[in-house]
C-alpha cells in the first residue's frame, strides 16, 4: 500500500481521453511504449508535465512505423517542432489520428499534411513526385514518375491551377475505398 507509481493525475488522463480516441488503459500503454523508446529520457511520473521530446530517430524504430515508407513524414507532421522530435502529447496525437476509431475526415486532413512536403498547404507536382518515389521505393524511372504525376494532376486538380488544394485532395481520397484501411496504426 502506498507504493503505487502515479504516472498521470486523474485530470491529465481525463484530458487525454477528451482529446483522443483512447481509454485510460490505452493512454497508459502508450506512455509505456513512449518510455520504452528512451527510458533514460522519459520519466515514469508525468504529473508535473515534463517538457521531454523523444527524437525522430528513436520514434521511427517502432515496429508500427519502421516499415512504413512515410515514417519520417508521419512523425514530423505530428511533432510540434516540425523536426520529428515528439513530446508525449505529440505521440498520443499521432496514434490517436492513426487509430481505427479516428474519423475519415481527420485522417484526410493529416494525410494531406503528410503528402505536402514543402508545407505550402497545396500538393504540387514535386510533392507528388516525392510521394510516388517513396511509395514505389524508387522502382519507377523519372519519366514514369512524371507521367503518373501528370495523370494525377489531370484527374484530381479540379480548378486547373497545377496543384491540389485540400478540397481537390479530399475529393480524390473520397474515391479511394481502401484509404481508411491503409491509413491506420494499431497499438
Amino acid at each position: 500500500m502506498g507504493n503505487k507509481q502515479t504516472t498521470f493525475t486523474d485530470e491529465q488522463l481525463e484530458a487525454f481521453q477528451d482529446c483522443t480516441f483512447f481509454t485510460r488503459k490505452e493512454i497508459l500503454r502508450l506512455h509505456g511504449r513512449y518510455r520504452e523508446l528512451a527510458p533514460h529520457l522519459v520519466p515514469l511520473d508525468y504529473t508535473n508535465s515534463p517538457d521531454i521530446r523523444v527524437p525522430l530517430a528513436l520514434i521511427v524504430t517502432m515496429p508500427e512505423l519502421k516499415e512504413n515508407p512515410f515514417r519520417d513524414r508521419i512523425v514530423e507532421t505530428f511533432s510540434e517542432d516540425g523536426d520529428g522530435n515528439q513530446s508525449f502529447n505529440d505521440f498520443v496525437d499521432m496514434f490517436s489520428v492513426l487509430c481505427e476509431a479516428s474519423p475519415r475526415a481527420l485522417k484526410t486532413i493529416y494525410a494531406f499534411k503528410i503528402y505536402d512536403y514543402n508545407r505550402d498547404n497545396f500538393i504540387c507536382k514535386e510533392d507528388l513526385r516525392q510521394t510516388l518515389v517513396k511509395l514505389t521505393k524508387g522502382e519507377l524511372s523519372a519519366e514514369e514518375v512524371s507521367l503518373v504525376c501528370d495523370k494525377v494532376m489531370e484527374e484530381a486538380d479540379l480548378d486547373g491551377d497545377t496543384k491540389l488544394s485540400f478540397s481537390d485532395f479530399e475529393n480524390m481520397i473520397s474515391k479511394a475505398p481502401d484509404f481508411l484501411s491503409n491509413f491506420h496504426i494499431r497499438i
